[in-house]
């Protein structure tokens, strides 16, 4: 890898972009999503189940990875460091344990088979995750020999579809379905919970779609609608929670404001908003946008426009090493008190503070990166897209709350409040605007966004549950 030039490292990294400390701008309308109290006065049935924390050795690849595919009330923790985010859960009868990624930006649930080729060959990457084993367990169904998550550059995950008891704290479900990897490239089981309309089998065969966790839970009467809200927490915390069918009240500052989803080539298959202008402090980086970018927790990183990005590079003073498609700042911004601005339709603004795009990233041997003055670098937590897709991943999300309601196609966002010490939540209703103490003219209707110009993408309880996010690795340094 080249040396980064010193004579052109920009010195403007270090310049005081002091920005506006931002509180939500919102609209006092009588349309949104509210949250209420249930009518027997009962508390919500809250689970919390804990996770561990991983590393994984290089989030930049597997977020490219994620991105090359697409082209082609219960309340649960969230374990979270800086990368991707688990969640504890089980298959079977007896039940076998499995630590499962989180994510929002796929649909189906799958495990590695105990006999797959890759835990075969490299059983101890496996074994954390989590192996299954179909003549284990009394419970397990077979369907099908089609379960296929294929990955442009050949990667992914084929194997068998079958049902199964699923466990997830307290909370049992008989018969979901989930994909069983025989043939995978991955370690890591995935619990997908976004629209059912991107299920593998959907995509990959044309064929009806299936309920998934959240729909499952929604028609088994465990959530009184499909729809969960998303806290990461900020860098610095160990926790987060995604509640199915509530919100918490205590982990968002201001209102939530509602937003449509778009439709993509006439119907809902990924959570998908408008994003209209990027600023920092009182200094516009672009405006009129009309960006359609996906919210996507499997994302590491977040990834917008060439032109975009080396605008907020040209502001923030990062250096964009073309060879590992990812940037560089000195580590020292990370106590800058500065922000980037997203601002949404409606309007919802989201700050990030720039000491949440600063990523510590070491290499195998726990050796800091540096520049070649010696200078500590840190990862940038945006990078340029490589399609026409764009992504606001956890860099993003975790200065956000974030309501995903599936039933309505609709999206509210809050500034996230940062390591609440109380909670109140109220149960997401149903109906029209069911998210509690919304306010917004989400309403997504039958008429396409204009925003969402994507390419097909393929292939009364709160439920909250903590997910974990491990430290990073890599097996470089920038000298």
């Amino acid at each position: 890898m080249d040396e980064l030039d010193r004579s052109t490292y920009k010195v403007s990294i270090m310049k005081s972009i002091q920005l506006s400390s931002l509180l939500l701008s919102l609209l006092s309308l009588t349309e949104g999503i509210s949250l209420n109290k249930r009518d027997n006065g009962l508390e919500p049935r809250v689970m919390s189940v804990e996770i561990q924390r991983r590393t994984i050795s290089d989030p930049i690849s597997n977020d490219r990875i994620r991105l090359r595919k697409r082209d082609g009330t219960i309340d649960i923790g969230i374990d979270n460091e800086q990368s991707l985010y688990f969640l504890n859960a089980s298959l079977g009868t007896p039940p076998q344990d499995f630590r499962l990624h989180l994510d929002t930006g796929s649909s189906d649930l799958w495990v590695n088979a105990q006999g797959s080729k890759l835990c075969s060959t490299h059983a101890n990457i496996c074994s954390e995750s989590g192996l299954y084993s179909p003549n284990k367990s009394s419970t397990y169904e077979y369907l099908n020999s089609d379960f296929n998550i294929s990955y442009a550059d050949g990667s992914g995950a084929s194997g068998d579809y079958a049902t199964e008891t699923f466990r997830m704290g307290s909370v049992k479900l008989e018969d979901l379905q989930f994909g069983i990897g025989y043939v995978t490239s991955d370690n890591e089981g995935v619990l997908g919970i976004g629209y059912k309309s991107n299920e593998a089998q959907v995509g990959q065969l044309n064929r009806d779609a299936y309920d998934n966790l959240p729909a499952k839970l929604a028609s088994k009467g465990l959530i009184a609608s499909n729809a969960y809200s998303l806290y990461l927490n900020d860098l610095e915390s160990a926790t987060g929670t995604i509640l199915f069918g509530g919100v918490d009240q205590e982990q968002y500052t201001g209102d939530l404001v509602t937003l449509p989803i778009n439709k993509i080539n006439g119907e809902f298959a990924e959570l998908s908003i408008t994003l209209q202008s990027v600023s920092a402090d009182s200094e516009t980086i672009a405006d009129n946008l009309d960006l359609a970018v996906i919210l996507d927790s499997g994302s590491t990183l977040s990834y917008l426009p060439a032109t975009l990005t080396s605008d907020i590079y040209d502001i923030v003073g990062a250096q964009y090493e073309e060879g590992e498609s990812v940037a560089y700042v000195p580590c020292d911004l990370g106590n800058d008190s500065g922000n980037l601005t997203f601002k949404f339709k409606d309007p919802a603004e989201i700050s990030v503070p720039l000491s949440e795009l600063v990523l510590d990233f070491t290499d195998v041997t726990g050796r800091q990166l540096s520049f070649d003055n010696g200078q500590a670098a840190c990862t940038f937590g945006i990078a340029p897209t490589t399609g026409d897709i764009s992504i606001l991943g956890d860099t993003f999300l975790r200065s956000a709350y974030v309501v995903f309601d599936l039933e309505n196609n609709e999206i509210s966002l809050a500034q996230s409040n940062f390591d609440a010490t109380k909670s109140h939540i109220l149960e997401i209703g149903t109906g029209k605007h069911p998210v509690p103490t919304a306010t917004g003219s989400g309403s997504s209707d039958n008429k396409e966004n204009a925003a969402a110009s994507l390419a097909p993408l393929g292939g009364d309880a709160a439920i909250s549950m903590v997910a974990g996010a491990f430290a990073l690795g890599f097996a470089w340094m920038l000298i």
